[in-house]
């Protein structure tokens, strides 16, 4: 299975070239936002997607969003020379939905709506609007697995390649809920940091990390067995769950451990093969001790290491759709487009961007609930 077209809507800007020249810049996406705080009354550091998209498609900036990064990844593609086959499927990660339009349909239409108004709140709305656009007639779902959303997503629609379920796959990773709502509440869970610069506080394998950046997206991916010119290709994943906590990593990493072998057999390679290792990278405690434990004890610290969320910031459901898509643009580009150290580090770890070696990269996931996933990536043979 190959990336054969790429979408993204972030806090850069509308469109995968907005991304990529924001992750190469060095600057961290987030600005500062009023009316946030447990009063609503503090400024916070959030990495917001800006206004934008065809109002014809939604009146909602979720549902643009998610229309846009799709359009353009299935655009890409196209130019790119991919052909759809006869059964185009459609898999969509979310974790919260459209929160701000459920925020507005309590608060500000207390319930009340037209018909057509309330079926925009409809999780399956969006994808029907877009499957009609296109023509698409192949299987469509939502897929929610916390902030594991993305990489599931993209195992699940290689499960439906190989199984013939669809001759082609669109997968797409909405998440735009940078509101103060949701942000006061993972700051309250010491998770998140609003209070500073993102590159201050969220420093994944460094010194001084404090937490991550909340931040917001929408990225696509036309996935394919036959195109002209891949990006690159998904040689296989694995997902498992800790079955420990709601929120907390298990401390024996069991399970993560787990999920990297199951991805590394999936896919046909050693430890011994990866190159790269794309971390999920918060920044907090948990996730530094455990993607430590991971390099050391299974990939021998022999990986290049990066982690994109102090500059994109953590997008929830498509926090793994922004940093498997900046992987994969990476293949084609020849470069890694790494975050910038800012204190003592792992070995490691890549300050800023940096020449693409070439090879395997592993792709880790981790999602509150013990959603453990790994995709591991490579060049198109």
């Amino acid at each position: 299975m190959t990336f054969a077209g790429i979408g993204a809507v972030t806090a850069y800007g509308w469109g995968r070239d907005a991304l990529w020249q924001g992750l190469l810049s060095g600057k961290s996406a987030a600005s500062v936002q009023s009316g946030y705080g447990p009063g609503r009354d503090e400024d916070a550091w959030v990495s917001l997607v800006p206004d934008g998209g065809d109002n014809a498609v939604s009146t909602s900036r979720y549902g643009r969003a998610m229309h846009e990064s799709a359009r353009e990844a299935i655009t890409d593609a196209l130019a790119r020379g991919w052909q759809p086959g006869r059964t185009v499927g459609l898999l969509h990660a979310i974790v919260l939905g459209d929160v701000v339009n459920w925020r507005d349909f309590y608060l500000v239409d207390h319930g009340h709506r037209r018909p057509r108004d309330y079926m925009r709140l409809i999780p399956s709305t969006p994808i029907s609007v877009l499957m009609q656009e296109f023509g698409f007639h192949g299987p469509a779902m939502n897929v929610s697995a916390a902030c594991s959303s993305a990489n599931v997503a993209l195992i699940t629609a290689q499960l439906w390649l190989d199984a013939g379920i669809a001759d082609d796959v669109v997968c797409i990773a909405t998440d735009m809920s940078g509101t103060p709502d949701m942000v006061d509440h993972f700051v309250r869970l010491g998770a998140s940091v609003a209070d500073t610069e993102p590159l201050d506080a969220c420093r994944p394998f460094q010194q001084g990390s404090r937490g991550f950046c909340i931040g917001e997206a929408s990225v696509a991916f036309v996935l394919s067995r036959s195109v002209q010119r891949p990006y690159a290709a998904v040689l296989g994943g694995g997902m498992t769950n800790d079955a420990y906590h709601v929120v907390s990593i298990d401390p024996t990493h069991e399970q993560i451990f787990e999920c990297t072998r199951r991805a590394l057999d999936n896919a046909g390679v050693t430890a011994d093969d990866v190159r790269y290792f794309n971390a999920h990278g918060t920044g907090t405690r948990q996730c530094d001790e455990a993607e430590r434990d991971l390099l050391t004890n299974m990939f021998g610290d022999q990986p290049h290491v990066y982690a994109l969320k102090p500059l994109a910031g953590h997008c929830q459901g498509a926090a793994a759709g922004v940093e498997v898509a900046a992987a994969a643009l990476g293949y084609d580009r020849g470069i890694v487009p790494a975050a910038p150290i800012v204190a003592p580090a792992h070995p490691r770890l890549l300050d800023g961007p940096q020449p693409f070696e070439g090879g395997i990269t592993a792709k880790l996931s981790l999602g509150m609930g013990g959603n453990n996933s790994v995709v591991v990536l490579g060049p198109v043979d």
